[in-house]
């Protein structure tokens, strides 16, 4: 058992985590999230990797649809992602250490059916060497588009409404929706929405 998945009374917080510290038993040492032994709460949690949203207005609206998969297009050429496989973890999951991918893009004609977001949008999965880059190049490019920057620690409200930035307009983010709330946290299923 990994410490991030060991069952404790009640819940699914490792034990650990729920004393408020990593205890260095519990730690696989090929593990990356096990690297921190020491108390991480969800308010110094570490940033394994970050998340770039564009968010747009889809449904009817072909012109905005058109020029928001022209952008995604765009940042898959730029950043070479061609051939590269769509992510296919758990949007929730910080993956320590993967490489840069795109989250599968949802039919922007079909109906929203959850949150945390209220509107149509696309992931692309960033590693913290990679953030500086691909937002900059993002925040550039956005057009009317509004760009939504979070961290993925394990802390998912701390990660998309504490450090979180928008690149144009804010829109409301559906908190209600986040069941990983320690560091490290990685769903045990994929999310019921198709992005985080």
């Amino acid at each position: 058992k990994q410490w991030y998945q060991r069952r404790v009374r009640g819940g699914s917080m490792p034990m650990a985590v729920q004393k408020r510290g990593l205890i260095a038993e519990d730690c696989d040492d090929k593990d990356p999230l096990c690297k921190h032994v020491g108390v991480e709460t969800c308010d110094n949690a570490t940033i394994y990797s970050y998340h770039i949203h564009v968010l747009f207005w889809g449904n009817n609206n072909k012109e905005r649809i058109s020029s928001a998969f022209k952008l995604r297009d765009a940042f898959i050429e730029k950043f070479n992602l061609s051939g590269v496989d769509e992510c296919e973890f758990s949007q929730g999951d910080p993956q320590p250490g993967h490489a840069m991918c795109a989250f599968k893009a949802d039919d922007p004609h079909a109906p929203i059916f959850g949150g945390p977001f209220l509107t149509q949008q696309y992931a692309f999965f960033i590693p913290p060497a990679q953030l500086t880059e691909t937002s900059a190049w993002m925040l550039q490019h956005k057009g009317e588009h509004d760009v939504f920057i979070h961290p993925n620690s394990g802390c998912e409200a701390n990660d998309h409404l504490k450090w979180s930035v928008f690149g144009g307009h804010s829109w409301q983010i559906d908190a209600s929706v986040f069941n990983c709330d320690y560091p490290g946290c990685r769903p045990k299923k994929p999310s019921p929405w198709p992005w985080s």
